[in-house]
């Protein structure tokens, strides 16, 4: 299903999602999209297991920029243990996982299980 840039913002606060965008800018030998798992919750990312297990760090200076303007969402990237931006020009949901315990049963019984090549593929589409 195809979001919005508020859509897909409002998702983020109470929600992991699967995502998948295009690359605003492609990389030769790299597929055109991408795929990420991803969460803007405070409440997931602020808790003990989301600093330890998710590597979550607040960050410590505004952005240089506006994601608005540029139709970009910043979000924490599961995966990459990082923020990210997506480009929500083309950028479609997958799926959802409320940002609760019911993430951390699905993170450990499936995210946790893959390994690093896995997880490579997961993020190619």
């Amino acid at each position: 299903m195809r979001v919005s840039q508020n859509v897909l913002k409002t998702i983020l606060q109470s929600n992991v999602a699967e995502v998948k965008f295009a690359r605003r800018d492609p990389k030769p030998g790299f597929p055109p999209w991408r795929r990420m798992l991803c969460t803007n919750s405070g409440q997931l990312l602020n808790s003990s297991k989301g600093r330890s297990v998710l590597r979550y760090t607040p960050p410590v200076q505004s952005l240089k920029y506006n994601p608005d303007m540029k139709n970009l969402v910043v979000t924490w990237d599961i995966f990459m243990q990082d923020y990210r931006n997506i480009t929500v020009d083309r950028c479609e949901l997958v799926s959802l996982v409320p940002a609760n315990d019911q993430f951390w049963e699905y993170f450990t019984t499936a995210v946790i299980q893959m390994t690093s090549q896995e997880k490579l593929e997961f993020m190619k589409v």
